[in-house]
């Protein structure tokens, strides 16, 4: 009777881990530093020229991307991803007027996941993925991961500029 019981609690304690909502942070200049994803959620905001929400359009159905006809995948030969581990997707995709960028970042369990434009030039462009970990304490998290589609704004259109993503993990 006693295992029932631990079970069923740390079942309650596992569900209320995982639950979420979807919220964006536009930014005042004219990009969005970030876009975000809480546990749980499948996509992400960032913001446009009227600070609507951008709904990231591409999503990923059995590990495998479906892109709509407006969204252009940028070129393999354009995203430097050496700097990330296996776990990320090697690929990101502009659509709109060419300012907005969908990249994946890792989220799942405890863990959110938010983009953020670390750094703009004539010829290249970086975005940091986050992945935070933000556990209740006397909580249980689970350790699934998966790709949590992200967007976000640039200044200018990424055109011909170099995409470089980089990662980085925070605790929240």
């Amino acid at each position: 009777m006693r295992n029932v019981i631990a079970a069923v609690a740390l079942c309650g304690v596992l569900a209320g881990c995982s639950s979420g909502t979807q919220s964006g942070a536009p930014s005042s200049s004219g990009a969005s530093t970030t876009g975000t994803s809480a546990p749980g959620s499948t996509g992400s905001s960032g913001s446009n020229a009227t600070n609507t929400p951008v709904k990231p359009p591409v999503s990923i159905s059995e590990q495998k991307p479906v892109v709509p006809p407006d969204v252009t995948p940028v070129p393999k030969d354009k995203v430097d991803t050496t700097s990330l581990s296996d776990t990320y997707r090697d690929e990101a995709y502009v659509f709109g007027d060419g300012r907005d960028v969908e990249v994946f970042g890792l989220g799942g369990g405890c863990k959110e996941a938010r983009a953020e434009v670390s750094g703009e030039s004539a010829d290249l462009v970086q975005i940091t993925l986050v992945t935070i970990t933000k556990q209740p304490p006397g909580t249980v998290c689970t350790q699934e991961v998966r790709q949590v589609p992200l967007t976000v704004r640039l200044a200018a259109p990424l055109g011909t500029r170099r995409l470089v993503l980089e990662s980085r993990e925070e605790t929240g």
